[in-house]
């Protein structure tokens, strides 16, 4: 029975190399990663302390686009750069208030 399955399987393994198409084009090079370990697309982010507050700095390819602030005491929240010009707006949560709605149509 094992040899079977093995013969069958072996069989369509040669179909399927003989149909792989001959315009394939190569992988696109790995991310290049720069000195801090990181690639050029995930953020850098730098941690501060402040006096007893936490400060996280997220850039991107150099730009301060978010900062996080943690007191001792309460809770955290962000500075955002919405629109790339310097001006940051206080969020107290990057929850955008969009959500999908979900319903249970059926259960069992």
């Amino acid at each position: 029975m094992r040899s079977c399955c093995f013969a069958i399987c072996f069989a369509a393994s040669l179909a399927l190399a003989q149909n792989t198409p001959k315009d394939l084009e190569p992988l696109p090079e790995a991310p290049v990663v720069d000195e801090a370990g990181g690639t050029a697309d995930e953020p850098q982010v730098t941690i501060k302390q402040r006096g007893e507050d936490t400060v996280e700095e997220y850039r991107v390819n150099g730009r301060l686009y978010m900062i996080k602030v943690t007191p001792k005491h309460g809770v955290p929240y962000y500075l955002v750069d919405r629109r790339g010009g310097g001006a940051f707006e206080r969020m107290d949560t990057l929850d955008s208030g969009f959500s999908v709605p979900m319903w249970v149509i059926l259960g069992f």
